[in-house]
């Protein structure tokens, strides 16, 4: 039976990882998932080890694969709008490499389902800093971004860089999802801060965020200065742009 829940995760060369996650999402009992995968034309055959599994979870497992490394934020609105027009309610980001613990996908499903949020973050921050096996430099980069982050855009969410994060269907319809202008980390801000200009109610639960063990990391210095100096232009964009932040019926 179809679930009311799917998790969307992005890949490009994540060979070592994504059957794992595969399997892993899909057996969780608590809450079924579905899952949908867009791969950035990996050249590790990631894509091919998810059709070769989709046999085995038959209307439970998709993918999109896409010509190349077209940028994150693309791949989640590819991924929300497909989601939208298979009906799911409860639509989650998730990565492929394990540093989201796939068991709290229960927490924030029910955090909208029954606990009154729009938007659930899985929150690095929330509780103190709770990462693991990241230099002390770049934990100091995530958690003084994010205090950026609040300071400029007056958001009162302490992980504003999370990627691990459940939206319902009304909130992704409310938005303008091609209006969305960042394709890189500071995408995540951008649709928390649309989401939170627009009235809807966001709420934190806890994580343990594990650096992967596999693979190899996507993140790099530019991906925070698009995200320092994209929050300037989203703050600017309330004054310029108010239509923006309208939710569309």
């Amino acid at each position: 039976m179809k679930s009311d829940s799917v998790v969307i995760i992005p890949t490009y060369n994540e060979c070592e990882n994504i059957a794992n996650m595969i399997e892993t999402v899909l057996s969780i009992t608590e809450h079924q998932f579905d899952l949908l995968v867009i791969d950035d034309n990996s050249p590790d055959g990631t894509a091919a080890i998810v059709e070769a599994l989709i046999a085995e979870h038959p209307g439970r497992l998709h993918i999109i694969k896409r010509s190349g490394k077209l940028g994150l934020g693309t791949a989640y609105i590819t991924g929300f709008k497909w989601a939208l027009e298979q009906g799911y309610d409860y639509i989650i980001e998730m990565d492929a490499d394990f540093s989201h613990p796939p068991m709290k996908l229960i927490e924030l499903q029910h955090a909208c389902a029954a606990e009154g949020a729009d938007v659930a973050v899985g929150s690095r921050y929330i509780t103190g800093v709770n990462v693991v096996n990241w230099p002390m430099g770049r934990v100091l980069m995530s958690y003084y971004a994010s205090a950026y982050v609040r300071l400029v855009t007056g958001m009162k969410v302490r992980d504003t860089t999370a990627g691990f994060v459940c939206y319902r269907r009304e909130v992704l319809q409310a938005i303008d999802l091609d209006a969305v202008e960042f394709k890189g980390y500071a995408f995540q801000i951008e649709m928390k801060f649309t989401a939170f200009r627009m009235g809807f109610v966001i709420k934190e639960v806890p994580i343990v965020f594990v650096n992967r063990v596999l693979g190899t990391s996507k993140m790099n210095s530019s991906i925070f200065g698009e995200a320092v100096f994209g929050v300037i232009k989203l703050r600017l964009s309330t004054l310029t742009n108010r239509k923006k932040y309208q939710r569309r019926k």
